[in-house]
């Protein structure tokens, strides 16, 4: 088992940038899991935003692709860089750890999550 908890989220303003992260209390547990990264506005479906494998194969959701990066370091701490924020992007973001090694954007691949952090960007 393994607890997960993000920081780095906060407010900025539009065209600003992020860095959100991602650290687990059990490393041991996450090196050989995929972990990803997804955020939900109230009233939405959950969207998977990227993924990464502990070989570092990433899937990313294609309309965030060209602003997001996903990695993880050795430590299996988890980051997600995001760029040319917009008010779209005003969410909670949360972190994830996969059942196996390799998983893709859909939040049932996944069964441990941290509580999130709010990202806020103003126009």
């Amino acid at each position: 088992q393994v607890q997960l908890v993000e920081s780095g989220g906060g407010s900025v303003e539009t065209g600003g940038s992020l860095t959100l992260s991602c650290k687990a209390d059990n490393v041991r547990y996450l090196v050989p899991k995929c972990m990803g990264w997804f955020r939900q506005v109230p009233g939405n479906e959950r969207e998977g935003i990227a993924s990464i494998s502990p070989g570092d194969s990433t899937v990313y959701a294609d309309s965030l692709k060209d602003r997001f990066t996903i990695f993880r370091n050795l430590t299996v701490n988890l980051y997600l860089q995001m760029s040319s924020l917009n008010p779209r992007d005003t969410a909670t973001y949360y972190c994830a750890a996969g059942r196996t090694r390799f998983c893709g954007l859909d939040s049932n691949e996944y069964d441990h999550w941290g509580p999130g952090t709010q990202v806020t960007v103003s126009a």
